[in-house]
């Protein structure tokens, strides 16, 4: 019979490729983990993870098994946070994700906020691109998440929080004259840095070129909006900047802001859970204090 230590130890070792560091992960030594995962394999019948000198590959039955036993420890993590949970509003654990884009602008205020007006909440934070948030919300291990939509899923609810327009952000130095409002087609493909793919910031920009008729391929992208800005800074580009990230980012580096005449493109922030959390009330509050915290729109 697979055990829930013999799950949590193939689910650290399929997260870390690495026998010692997931070890290390779930506090047990190399070979109680090594042990453990043999006896699942002889329990199943299958191989499940190919060992060599640099590291662990999963089988194909290997990922198989993965997607089922992140879908059975999110049920348990669910059932005991359910279990543990104190009664009142947002009182006691909650996993919240958060785009790069987003999480610097919100989560200084927000979390401070919650925290005054929630004083037992216990929150924990993940920050990554929207990918990868979405599954860990569909495999339990995360409670919420904060993205800008669409995301789709039929066992997801969504609620649209509010539209974050977008600006154009060129060097102070810039050679290039703007006219302001500027059009769609005024953005220039060669020009336009973007962040690296994953990021739902970069298919919004790539969408306001295609708007504007412009193809061409963009083959420098930045990790982040702040390594981003500081290249538009220096003059080496100009890039999409979400009105959210005004204050913060154009304190700190040489821009000039570029509206958009109306209507001007835009994302919009949502609040994303599953509908079978039973958390509905839990996320009505947080979806207010999102609101309440987020840096206001003029």
């Amino acid at each position: 019979m697979l055990t829930l230590r013999q799950m949590r130890y193939f689910e650290a070792l399929a997260a870390t490729r690495h026998f010692g560091k997931a070890a290390a992960m779930v506090h047990v030594s190399q070979p109680a983990l090594s042990t453990q995962i043999m006896e699942m394999e002889d329990h199943l019948g299958a191989q499940l993870v190919e060992r060599n000198r640099a590291g662990v590959l999963l089988t194909a039955k290997g990922e198989a098994v993965l997607s089922r036993i992140r879908v059975i420890l999110g049920a348990v993590d669910e059932l005991e946070q359910t279990a543990r949970r104190k009664s009142g509003v947002l009182a006691g654990p909650i996993r919240i994700g958060i785009i790069p884009t987003v999480a610097p602008y919100l989560v200084p205020k927000l979390i401070p906020y919650l925290r005054q007006a929630y004083p037992e909440i216990e929150i924990e934070l993940k920050e990554t691109v929207t990918d990868r948030l979405v599954a860990e919300l569909l495999d339990g291990r995360l409670d919420a998440v904060i993205a800008a939509l669409p995301v789709e899923a039929e066992t997801l609810e969504v609620r649209p929080l509010f539209a974050d327009r977008f600006f154009m952000a060129m060097a102070k130095n810039d050679r290039e004259v703007l006219t302001s409002p500027m059009t769609e087609n005024q953005v220039d493909a060669d020009r336009l840095l973007l962040l690296e793919e994953g990021h739902c910031l970069r298919d919004q920009a790539l969408a306001v070129c295609s708007a504007a008729g412009k193809r061409s391929l963009v083959n420098f992208g930045a990790t982040s909006m702040a390594t981003l800005l500081q290249m538009v800074s220096h003059d080496m580009g100009m890039t999409l900047i979400p009105e959210m990230a005004l204050a913060s980012e154009t304190a700190r580096n040489n821009l000039i802001i570029v509206p958009f005449a109306d209507p001007a493109p835009s994302r919009e922030i949502g609040l994303i859970w599953r509908k079978s959390s039973g958390r509905s009330e839990d996320m009505s509050a947080l979806a207010a204090a999102i609101i309440e915290t987020a840096p206001k729109q003029k």
